[in-house]
């Protein structure tokens, strides 16, 4: 017992820090010695992925948020007014995005922070919701160093299944902000030879079911064209999105 206690007292400036000693969860069924090392770090998000509640009220989307029966859930919830609602620890998982792929990466809920945004996918957003979101994004990525470009939406993330924020939402405007991607005419030509899926894929996109991917980012990035192919301009595009988000240090999956 004596030899066990001396491992996790450390002498620090003349003080003694018993914080190594603190007690591990198990988790494994199996025999195991039980060492603590001060040596750790929590878990970090790296993304956050943005909604909208598809409801009519707050109070409608906090019903939902806040059932044991629907089984979902936000870090935020961001409400037609301006008022935040905190729902889980930015450190827990939340489980807001479901099944999903970005970049690689397909369990966005365990690397990412979800806000939703109180409105029901047929309205345009509230000025004082995209004030108070953008402020919450900018505390947000000061903590937690999350990469601009990895500020993104729900139907990009399941494309096809899901398609949050709506047309209706201000990605240019949180841009301007500092936040999430966008590009503006002149553009360069994508490489000759490159494919939709190609460059899809290269900005983060599942391309197993392009037709969704393709509409994923037309809701995001042209959202007036409603036709099933991209254009050479939108390729374009693209290719300068790809190349923002790689300067930006975005899509990877830090823990």
């Amino acid at each position: 017992m004596i030899a066990d206690w001396t491992r996790c007292v450390v002498l620090t400036a003349g003080f003694l820090v018993l914080s190594a000693c603190a007690p591990l969860p198990l988790y494994t069924t199996l025999p195991v010695e039980v060492r603590p090392s001060p040596n750790f770090g929590e878990r970090r998000p790296n993304y956050v992925i943005i909604h909208h509640t598809s409801n009519d009220t707050v109070e409608q989307a906090l019903t939902t948020l806040t059932s044991r029966m629907r089984q979902v859930s936000a870090h935020y919830l961001i409400g037609r007014d301006g008022r935040i609602i905190y729902l889980v620890d930015e450190q827990k998982r939340a489980w807001h995005a479901g099944d999903t792929y970005w970049g690689g990466n397909r369990d966005i809920n365990s690397s990412s922070i979800g806000i939703e945004l109180d409105n029901n996918g047929n309205e345009p957003f509230s000025d004082a919701q995209i004030r108070v979101l953008i402020d919450l994004l900018r505390d947000l990525a000061r903590r937690w160093n999350i990469p601009p470009a990895n500020v993104i939406g729900h139907g990009d993330v399941a494309p096809g299944r899901k398609v949050d924020p709506s047309a209706y939402f201000p990605w240019q405007r949180l841009a301007v902000a500092g936040f999430g991607l966008w590009c503006e005419p002149p553009y360069a030509p994508a490489p000759a030879g490159a494919d939709d899926a190609t460059l899809l894929a290269a900005l983060g996109y599942d391309v197993t079911r392009l037709p969704a991917a393709v509409a994923a980012f037309k809701r995001r990035w042209a959202p007036d064209d409603a036709t099933p192919e991209v254009s050479a301009g939108q390729r374009a595009m693209l290719q300068c999105l790809i190349g923002k988000q790689q300067s930006a240090g975005g899509s990877e999956n830090i823990k």
